[in-house]
């Protein structure tokens, strides 16, 4: 690709994004509120397709293929490579989602 004005910009302002996430704190936060992120889809996730109750089981199928999937995504990989920032965001929101699922589901047992 030629190295034009736009792309150095994008380079750069890359660059500084993955400096500025070296530091553990903020690390911590943007995982913290990927975690807290998938927590609440999960909670969305239930709520809408208990409230219909039409496709109650191909929901659930989806659900649990887009888990997988990102299960895939992440435990594919070389042990290295999931300490990048993207896989251990996606792992914590998948995290968040299921245990909002376990949480809707013992709510809804008691």
């Amino acid at each position: 690709m030629q190295n034009t004005r736009l792309n150095s910009l994008f380079d750069l302002i890359v660059r500084n994004l993955a400096l500025w996430f070296l530091n553990p704190w903020r690390r911590i936060s943007l995982l913290m509120i990927s975690f807290l992120f998938g927590f609440f889809m999960g909670t969305v996730a239930a709520t809408t397709a208990g409230q219909r109750a039409v496709l109650d089981v191909f929901i659930a199928a989806f659900l649990v293929f887009l888990t997988e999937v990102s299960s895939r995504i992440v435990y594919r990989r070389p042990p290295k490579e999931r300490r990048k920032l993207w896989v251990e965001s996606l792992n914590f929101l998948k995290v968040g989602f299921i245990y909002s699922l376990f949480v809707e589901a013992f709510k809804l047992g008691s």
